[in-house]
């Protein structure tokens, strides 16, 4: 009954910004946190941000500065805010949510920053 919903995704120049959303529909229990991994082609799927259910956040070295997440419980959502984009972060972005027990995956959404 859980389902992750990614959107936000599109084309950006270099240099611009997007704000992906993660609405999370069913509920959790005992969720531990919440993330956004990316994938490119021929490139492992890698976190790029993390946030605990205590608030805690975690960001791969290569976005920190640039990205931001965030959440809104209230509305069982999640976002990241993504600025200064590279071609590098051309990738398709998935929200992720787990608990002790399992992960709970989005479908992604394609991310594209020309040069």
């Amino acid at each position: 009954q859980v389902q992750l919903v990614e959107s936000g995704g599109g084309l950006v120049q270099a240099g611009g910004s997007l704000r992906l959303s993660c609405a999370t529909t069913g509920s959790i229990f005992r969720l531990n946190a919440m993330a956004w991994y990316r994938q490119a082609p021929g490139i492992q799927r890698e976190l790029v941000a993390a946030i605990t259910s205590g608030g805690t956040t975690n960001y791969a070295d290569s976005v920190k500065g640039r990205f931001a997440i965030s959440r809104d419980n209230a509305k069982n959502t999640v976002y990241l805010q993504m600025n200064s984009l590279k071609p590098e972060d051309t990738a398709v972005y998935y929200c992720n949510a787990r608990n002790a027990l399992r992960d709970y995956w989005g479908q992604g959404t394609q991310v594209t920053v020309s040069s």
